[in-house]
């Protein structure tokens, strides 16, 4: 929970000036948070519906990353529907879609490379 949403939870028992205080932020930045909220509801929504999109493209190839999978979502749509790679990514990893990640090799012992120098002298 955050401090913005305590204070907003407890805004009909106390007043909202001794909340900020309580948790030390400002009652600017709480109203500020108050207001925004349809956009984070907004933001939420379109996350989600990406997200179904991204879901429909992993499942035709399960070991597409972030950015072929932007790559997928933006191939023949229009300017005002392509979405960044940025936020592909981040709505991935909050859904817990992964890519298939290749291992690397690990090579455990190493032949002995002996010098070939002119003999001791």
């Amino acid at each position: 929970m955050s401090r913005f949403q305590f204070v907003a939870d407890n805004s009909t028992t106390f007043e909202v000036k001794r909340l900020c205080e309580l948790v030390e932020v400002t009652r600017s930045s709480f109203y500020a948070w108050l207001q925004a909220a349809p956009s984070r509801e907004a933001r939420a929504a379109a996350d989600a519906a990406l997200a179904e999109r991204i879901r429909a493209v992993h499942e035709d190839d399960n070991t597409q990353g972030a950015p072929r999978i932007t790559a997928e979502l933006n191939d023949s749509t229009p300017a005002g529907e392509r979405v960044n790679h940025k936020r592909v990514a981040r709505v991935m990893r909050l859904e817990g879609i992964r890519g298939y990640v290749k291992k690397r090799r690990v090579v455990a012992t190493r032949a002995r490379t002996r010098c070939t120098g002119s003999g001791g002298a």
